[in-house]
């Protein structure tokens, strides 16, 4: 994220006859719904109880949900603008991972209408952005699981008072999803921390003449009745945040690079010029970055331009970034889009466990920014360094990157002393191991998760040396530290 101011198999469990007899839904009251009659009592040997209501992450314990591991989302939505009205139906393939009575989704705002859980009528009922489904049989621990859920209504993004809001926003002539850390439960039911990643199937219907643009590889578009629908594709794991929706008039560019789709959407409202000039280098920079980090780690490449006064940031959404207008207003901007495309490798591909590693995402973008400027001959990266180590306000030395608090989850110290702290461990180790460990890094960790502990144990194993009062200094002190100097 930039701020303008600054697998496996899975195995499906059978259902019993029991479980076919169901209880009507009571259409008054779509959001609760008991569960189906003749529930045959779990197995005497086995005890079944609900999944959380949270991942139990730190910063944010409701976000998530406990009890089971997403694979796939398929998501259908369409959306008619003129009357900033929404319908879809999600489905969820998941695996349980403790036994189950009920689980959770996120979703926020929107009305469920119907619940299934294996083609069976499941129960469901609300409580605030949670919706509790309660399938007509327990889920076993290690069997999967398909969740339907067919809701509708008009979409909202979410508040917080601290990080400002995200999701879903109504624009003049269609609408914008986005926002970090949470936002894909204002369009459809998810499981929405990064710490369950999954793959994605999105189709969306608006009315014909608009765009509607999403994440992966494009699947093809078709025109029926005055409504087109747009299909998009994501098989590579994504944290929920990452997913994005854009709807509107946009001018749109396609190719391929290294056998890969490229895609790319500009505001219609946007005269020509910088802002098309610098998405299109999009592969340039990709290419690049690949020779530092290693492959890049996608099946499509992109970007797309946005020009809403409220979106004041630019978003590593997977495969294809979103950027503010306000980025290309002074001219060309490769260095925003090299700090999204870094993300593909660390933010996406490597994904956060918890929120409060977002140095991870955030610093190594932010390196990635300098090393792009010295590739071009802007500045070299030591230079920048300096002048960031010069420069920094107070508050970027008393705010740790590795423990910056909600309210400063986005704030200078996690970017520019996470690079700063980034630039330290080069400085540390030397340029041929600091550069084997970015590319370890992003190999092995590749479609998962990661922690700032196994990026230091990365570091470690790599590098052949102890490095834990030097990231104790950059990451968890208060106080500038000494200026680096190799080991």
């Amino acid at each position: 994220m930039t701020l303008t101011g600054r697998g496996g198999r899975r195995t499906f469990g059978l259902l019993t006859a029991g479980a076919l007899l169901l209880a009507g839904c009571d259409s008054a009251q779509p959001d609760r719904v008991a569960p189906p009659l003749g529930q045959p009592s779990p197995a005497p040997s086995r005890t079944f109880a609900p999944g959380a209501a949270g991942v139990g992450d730190a910063y944010f314990p409701s976000y998530g949900n406990g009890g089971y591991d997403v694979a796939h989302y398929t998501v259908q939505v369409r959306y008619d603008p003129a009357k900033d009205r929404l319908s879809g139906t999600t489905t969820v393939r998941a695996t349980a991972t403790t036994n189950l009575s009920a689980f959770n989704l996120d979703l926020a705002g929107l009305t469920v209408r119907s619940v299934t859980v294996d083609g069976v009528q499941a129960g469901y009922a609300r409580t605030g952005n949670e919706l509790v489904i309660t399938p007509a049989i327990g889920l076993t621990s290690g069997n999967g699981f398909l969740a339907e859920i067919r809701y509708d209504g008009e979409p909202a993004a979410l508040k917080n008072e601290e990080l400002g809001e995200g999701g879903w926003l109504h624009t003049a002539d269609g609408a914008i999803a986005l926002g970090q850390p949470e936002s894909a439960s204002t369009w459809f039911p998810v499981n929405d921390h990064p710490s369950d990643k999954a793959t994605y199937d999105i189709e969306i219907t608006v009315p014909a003449g608009l765009a509607a643009v999403s994440n992966g590889v494009p699947k093809g578009r078709s025109t029926r009745g005055g409504w087109a629908t747009w299909k998009w594709s994501e098989g590579s794991p994504m944290a929920s945040y990452l997913s994005t929706v854009v709807i509107g008039r946009f001018r749109l560019t396609t190719g391929e690079h290294k056998g890969r789709p490229v895609f790319s959407a500009v505001s219609s409202s946007l005269s020509k010029g910088a802002a098309d000039r610098s998405v299109r280098r999009t592969v340039e920079v990709a290419d690049y970055l690949e020779s530092v980090f290693g492959p890049y780690p996608f099946d499509a490449y992109g970007g797309v331009v946005v020009a809403d006064d409220r979106i004041r940031y630019a978003l590593e959404t997977q495969t294809r970034p979103v950027y503010s207008a306000g980025f290309f207003r002074q001219g060309d901007n490769t260095g925003v889009v090299a700090h999204e495309l870094a993300h593909q490798w660390f933010g996406n591909s490597v994904a956060l466990e918890k929120w409060q590693d977002i140095w991870l995402n955030e610093g190594l973008a932010t390196y990635a920014e300098w090393l792009w400027a010295e590739h071009t001959g802007r500045s070299t990266v030591q230079r920048t360094f300096d002048l960031q180590y010069a420069t920094a306000s107070d508050r970027v030395w008393r705010v740790p990157p590795g423990r910056p608090g909600v309210r400063n989850l986005f704030g200078e110290s996690v970017y520019q002393r996470g690079g700063m702290a980034v630039h330290a461990l080069r400085v540390a180790v030397g340029d041929a191991a600091f550069f084997a460990i970015l590319r370890t890094w992003a190999e092995e960790k590749k479609d998962s998760n990661g922690t700032t502990a196994d990026f230091i144990a990365v570091a470690e194993r790599v590098s052949g040396k102890k490095l834990g009062k030097l990231f104790d200094a950059w990451l968890y002190g208060t106080e500038r530290p000494a200026e680096p100097k190799p080991f």
